[in-house]
């Protein structure tokens, strides 16, 4: 139930971060309903083999459409495009039908469809007006050009309602348009908060670091040495045992101190950063560590991709109750996408955001942080199978 949830959750996310993916899928049934209104009523059509055509023509290409912009990225075009498209069909049906255009009264719901998700009130607009004046107009052109057609009473009716639907859909843009206003600005504020978050995060690591380096990690190096000299001295097997005690622990202490402000991070790079990560969390934990480190050079957000991979190991070795861990960082286009996985006892993906909303930050903040800086993190997980977590950058600049 939970790997179901998480899939109709990811195809949910998928389509609604393309609204254009949302009318492609919902074209599909509506062609279909409008080709068993015509097989029901035995609508006779002025041109019934071209209908045929265009219609078919339609759900084709309907087909075809959703496959391409499933598949990835879409255009900024694909929103007109379609909607062009949607109104052209409109407009020929209607013409080829003659006097049966009142039986294709459903075809009309194409225009909220093709309009509805793209936030354009003016286009909204422009598009319901056409629509429903070039129905009228349809209407009147056969009714003078066939005699026995006539032009009913009720074709005044469904005028109104495409005006009234013009309108309505229009009005809806124009909240969705304000709407969609809003919570950019707020993004925009939370993406502010969340840089200045990291960097006083960042910071505070940073004071730590350079005070556990300038005191305690030099008193505990003076110790050693002046413990060495003793040892030079006045060999002893318990001097042995605490200089031996005495490095394990400056190698710990040298170790936090790379982790809060990871020197190398900034000087070799952030593949750099990632192979000494692991080689630290291979010494300390018992795990089977596989990795395949592309070199991506020093991208903007090394930071918060170092963070992550820090995070989710720690997670990994307090939690998942893992034996092996594979990690991959690569860079995809303009993005650099890192991946750490573990066959450990997995868990629910749900229960993340569900810990954010208690205040447990850990995983949830990284989401968070990944969300607002224009990036992703994707978790894919069930219990007992393991879990892998695909943390992908915001854009890069200059990536080519």
């Amino acid at each position: 139930m939970a790997g179901l949830r998480q899939r109709l959750g990811t195809t949910r996310d998928f389509l609604a971060s393309e609204p254009v993916r949302v009318s492609a899928v919902l074209r599909l049934p509506l062609i279909a309903l409008i080709g068993a209104l015509v097989w029901i009523w035995e609508v006779d059509h002025w041109l019934p083999g071209l209908y045929a055509v265009i219609l078919g023509s339609y759900a084709v290409a309907a087909v075809v459409w959703l496959v391409a912009v499933s598949r990835g990225p879409v255009p900024r075009w694909a929103d007109w495009a379609s909607s062009a498209v949607d109104l052209s069909v409109i407009a020929a049906l209607c013409l080829v039908s003659g006097g049966a255009t009142a039986a294709l009264l459903p075809v009309f719901f194409l225009l909220p469809i093709s309009v509805a998700f793209q936030d354009r009130p003016e286009l909204t607009a422009i598009i319901g007006t056409i629509t429903a004046v070039a129905y009228l107009s349809v209407w009147v052109f056969y009714s003078k050009r066939d005699d026995t057609v006539g032009l009913p009473n009720m074709v005044y009716t469904h005028f109104g309602f495409l005006v009234w639907m013009a309108v309505a859909t229009t009005a809806l843009s124009v909240v969705l348009t304000r709407r969609a206003v809003r919570v950019r600005a707020l993004q925009k504020v939370r993406l502010q908060l969340v840089s200045e978050a990291m960097q006083s995060d960042e910071r505070h690591s940073r004071e730590v670091a350079e005070h556990l380096h300038d005191g305690p990690l030099q008193t505990l190096l003076a110790a050693r040495l002046e413990l060495d000299e003793a040892r030079e001295r006045h060999p002893d097997p318990a001097l042995d045992m605490v200089y031996a005690a005495l490095q394990e622990t400056a190698a710990g202490l040298r170790s936090t101190v790379t982790e809060l402000h990871p020197q190398v991070l900034a000087q070799l790079g952030l593949t750099a950063g990632v192979r000494e990560l692991l080689r630290q969390f291979q010494t300390r934990y018992d795990h089977d560590i596989t990795a395949d480190l592309d070199e991506v050079g020093k991208p903007e957000s090394q930071v918060l991709l170092y963070r992550a991979a820090r995070e989710l190991l720690t997670n990994i070795a307090k939690h998942a109750g893992a034996t092996a861990v594979h990690v991959e960082l690569t860079r995809r286009g303009d993005r650099v996408v890192l991946t750490i996985s573990d066959d450990g006892k997995g868990f629910a993906p749900a229960v993340v955001g569900e810990s954010l909303e208690r205040g447990h930050i850990g995983l949830g903040s990284l989401l968070a942080r990944f969300d607002a800086m224009g990036g992703s993190m994707r978790i894919t997980s069930d219990p007992g199978s393991g879990t892998q977590v695909t943390a992908t950058s915001p854009p890069e600049p200059g990536s080519g």
